[in-house]
């Protein structure tokens, strides 16, 4: 039952003077963090007005956006985190379609929002390093206590989508839900009152807040903060707080993993960290280079709860379904899949019956919905269920499996070919710090691989010999093997550091970065295989096949 509050939980930590908050600079207690929470909220009830009482922050990982988390908790409002990799007419949009009343930011944030109208006027902004905000937050100083209206139904957050695969929304979270997930996830990934959360990942995304913050927030423990990632500075800060948790994404692994090795890097106070896509040859060389384990979990801003952890479950699988509403379902007839049949490669050889939609059957009353897109809502719950929207398979064990978003398998010469394993295994090489393989269409029928690729500066297509590399790897076959390779020192990424991917797929081989097309012969067949890096006149001649063979519109 969420029958708990944010607002509860932070006011049990009245009184405790153990460390709840750091940066480089200073340290907070828990009591001094409610007390500071206290003094913004007293300042955000003051500077209300009718209607949604959404807050907006946009600012990096610094303490005030901790204390403004908890200054909404006391007050009743909504923070909305404003993601501040998003431009112009698109951060414009997002934001205007949030309803803010207020927005907390600093000098770096004003100069972002410089010319566009997001809708909250100059005279409401707060700038968190004006020289007046000290003063006008202590002359809100007042004992601790929650807005009575505070209840666990109260709408704590709107977090955006990370919009890797389209146009993100915003996801409902109210302060029942989070407090939920800080009690559950505080035990799932054994986060308790002696341990320092080292927070890198934004703090306006789910994974920081629900992964790290409300979890550390229900155990006590102490929040470590970087305004931002770096992977030159992960290991330092890690040893400057003593940090033993941390949260993630697979990418931020993988730059980690690409920072030269020194025999010291296992000196370091880290036990464990919570994220996602970090890949099983990831997970074992962050273990053995710096001695902590990584936890990899399923789950979104709009849903949670959906996969217990199993420490007998394969490497690549999430853990079992947490409850019998939990199934894989075809999302045509909702009849439930047959289970994965699985070779000794664990590559799915049933994938027509075994792949479906992961789906909660008693989830439709848990989800709370996105802020006025009843469109994307009817998306979400259909007769009576909740939608995922991700593909999955239990294989005969009873483990579930991430099969990839919609659209990530891709019919290949009239069979199915998962782009999660393409992309799995693209990612192992040593030299390529991320990738993401989709389906782009083919000139005469169906779809073939594609995969983009993001190595480090200095390194070239040539260095990784990656016909080579994919001939090696035995789980994966032929036509898994991407026939278009996108090279780039950056790919376009989400807020939260993820790849965007439906970007990506959209641009296929009409980009500005190289693109290398196989020319050689099957992967394990004989010859030399090789790829080819596409012309423009490649390229044209490419569009010329579509157009002969009646397909141009296949196209993007």
């Amino acid at each position: 039952m969420r029958d708990e509050t944010i607002a509860g939980m932070l006011l049990a930590r009245l009184g405790d003077t153990r460390p709840g908050l750091r940066s480089r600079e200073r340290t907070w207690t828990w009591d001094e963090v409610v007390r500071e929470s206290a003094a913004r909220a007293s300042l955000a009830r003051e500077l209300r007005r009718d209607g949604p009482f959404h807050i907006g922050v946009l600012l990096e990982n610094v303490p005030e956006y901790v204390l403004w988390l908890g200054a909404a908790a006391l007050s009743g409002a909504t923070i909305v985190g404003v993601n501040s990799t998003r431009t112009g007419s698109y951060l414009e949009q997002e934001v205007r379609h949030t309803d803010l009343q207020l927005l907390v930011t600093d000098q770096a944030g004003l100069k972002l929002l410089d010319g566009l109208d997001i809708g909250v006027p100059r005279d409401r902004f707060l700038l968190i390093d004006d020289r007046e905000y000290p003063a006008l937050v202590s002359s809100h100083a007042c004992e601790p206590a929650a807005d009575a209206s505070v209840t666990p139904a109260t709408q704590m957050l709107l977090l955006f989508t990370s919009g890797t695969t389209g146009a993100s929304k915003a996801a409902r979270c109210s302060q029942g839900r989070l407090a939920e997930l800080g009690r559950n996830n505080s035990a799932k990934y054994d986060v308790t009152r002696d341990d320092i959360s080292y927070c890198s990942m934004p703090l306006f995304h789910g994974n920081a807040l629900m992964a790290l913050w409300a979890p550390s927030l229900a155990a006590g423990a102490t929040v470590a903060l970087a305004p931002k990632f770096s992977a030159s500075g992960f290991l330092p800060d890690v040893r400057f707080y003593g940090a033993t948790f941390f949260n993630y994404v697979g990418k931020a692994i993988g730059y980690v993993l690409a920072t030269p090795e020194r025999p010291d890097d296992g000196d370091n106070t880290l036990t464990h960290g919570f994220g996602t896509e970090a890949s099983p040859e990831d997970k074992a060389a962050f273990l053995r280079r710096f001695g902590a384990r990584l936890l990899e979990g399923y789950g979104s801003s709009e849903s949670a709860g959906m996969i217990k952890r199993d420490p007998a479950a394969p490497p690549t699988a999430f853990g079992r379904p947490a409850h019998d509403g939990v199934r894989i379902v075809n999302p045509e007839t909702r009849e439930t899949c047959a289970p994965a049949i699985l070779d000794e490669h664990g590559r799915v050889t049933n994938a027509e019956a075994a792949v479906g939609e992961i789906v909660d059957v008693h989830g439709a009353a848990k989800f709370e919905g996105y802020y006025k897109n009843p469109e994307a809502d009817a998306e979400r719950v259909r007769h009576g269920w909740y939608w995922t929207g991700d593909l999955g398979y239990i294989d005969g064990d009873g483990f579930l499996y991430f099969g990839g978003r919609s659209g990530d398998w891709i019919r290949v010469d009239s069979e199915n070919i998962s782009a999660l394993l393409t992309q799995n295994v693209v990612r192992r090489h040593p030299k390529i710090v991320d990738a993401v393989a989709f389906g782009v269409p083919d000139p005469r029928s169906g779809d073939q691989v594609m995969a983009a690729i993001e190595v480090p500066a200095g390194v070239g297509f040539e260095d990784l010999d990656l016909p080579a590399f994919l001939a090696a790897q035995d789980d994966l076959g032929t036509k898994g093997a991407p026939r278009f390779v996108r090279v780039s020192h950056a790919l376009p990424t989400t807020g939260s550091g993820k790849l965007k991917k439906k970007e990506l797929q959209l641009d296929g081989w009409r980009t500005s970065d190289p693109v290398y097309r196989w020319a050689g012969r099957a992967l394990k067949g004989t010859g030399t295989p090789e790829y080819v890096l596409m012309t423009e006149a490649d390229k044209a001649a490419l569009r010329d096949e579509f157009i002969a063979a009646g397909r141009v519109r296949f196209l993007p």
